[in-house]
């Protein structure tokens, strides 16, 4: 086979990839449509915290398939852009989405911050100074409060309990599920420009060794900031989301407890694939209501994600969506060798 042939082998391969994806990115779309139409007020609700913390698992899986960081504080990160998009929307008359971008930008500035210790160090140091900073912002926050609890800051008190508005375009909740669903996939399109372009390529060269990505002129630095700002910038969109679809917040919704948990469901949903971090949310948020709609406790949920974490680490190094894909894939070829 000439060098031509397997150039154009691999071109027809990556746009049959992408075919895929797009397939499969509007058949999910899709189903949620069809979700908001049919389920009930309750369920809208959870169904609209899976899109929601899907934004979250991509940015966490951005950071470790591209950086190899560990980072658990994205949970606080999301309550960061919660916290400003709540503050802005009882305190100014910006729209719903400015408010939403602001929180984003607080949350992508702290990313900036803790990004310090991550020049330095990775691993499980990086996860501890990562942790202890999500611990301290539960802290502060059940100090300060949420603008539907407290006063906080001069000029944007809330003295008493007063619901966020929504955007215009999605006062229902139905219209709320779809109006995520929108936002979410928007996220998944920054990340894959990201992936595709400079940032992407010097990413790969920083988790292979950053001497190499120093000795080929790459400034480590500049992109270990870039991609925390970015992974923050993401679940600050999602803290926003959040803070939209409950339309209140407490400071019990952020604890530290649960960055550890959504990492640990990332890499069992499976960091690598992009549909991974679909998964990672349905674990996550689908699965506790579904146990506890058919009178199974909630809790219950926790022993199924040890399990599937043990079996993660054992068998399964790219996840469940990994596994999924190999199997698609060995399908795939058995029906093509059997038309053969």
């Amino acid at each position: 086979m000439t060098n031509f042939e397997i150039s154009s082998a691999k071109v027809e391969a990556t746009a049959g990839l992408s075919v895929r994806r797009h397939v499969m990115s509007a058949a999910i779309l899709g189903v949620l449509i069809l979700l908001s139409a049919v389920a009930n007020g309750l369920w809208l609700k959870i169904l609209t915290s899976v899109a929601i913390y899907t934004l979250t698992a991509a940015s966490i899986a951005l950071l470790y398939r591209r950086l190899g960081l560990v980072s658990l504080a994205q949970v606080a990160m999301m309550g960061i852009g919660g916290w400003v998009t709540l503050r802005l929307a009882h305190g100014t008359g910006l729209p719903f989405e400015m408010n939403v971008l602001c929180g984003g930008l607080s949350a992508g500035l702290v990313g900036m911050v803790l990004s310090y210790p991550a020049l330095r160090m990775r691993g499980l140091y990086l996860a501890l100074v990562t942790l202890m900073a999500a611990g301290g912002f539960a802290v502060l926050i059940n100090v300060i409060q949420f603008p539907n609890g407290g006063d906080g800051f001069t000029g944007f008190a809330v003295r008493s309990v007063a619901y966020m508005p929504r955007p215009l375009i999605a006062q229902s909740d139905p219209a709320y599920l779809r109006y995520c669903a929108g936002v979410t996939a928007l996220g998944f399109l920054l990340i894959r420009w990201h992936e595709t372009t400079r940032p992407g390529r010097a990413w790969a060269m920083i988790r292979r060794s950053e001497a190499c990505a120093i000795s080929a002129g790459v400034n480590v630095t500049l992109y270990k900031v870039w991609g925390l700002a970015l992974s923050g910038f993401l679940a600050g969109i999602a803290g926003g989301l959040l803070a939209g679809n409950l339309q209140l917040l407490d400071a019990r919704s952020f604890p530290a407890g649960e960055s550890v948990l959504i990492f640990a469901l990332t890499i069992v949903g499976g960091a690598w694939h992009w549909f991974g971090a679909i998964l990672t949310a349905i674990l996550y948020r689908l699965l506790p209501a579904f146990l506890n709609d058919i009178g199974v406790n909630g809790n219950a949920a926790y022993i199924i994600f040890g399990g599937a974490l043990i079996h993660a680490l054992m068998s399964a190094p790219t996840g469940l969506a990994g596994q999924l894909s190999d199997a698609a894939m060995a399908i795939r070829r058995r029906l093509k060798r059997g038309r053969t």
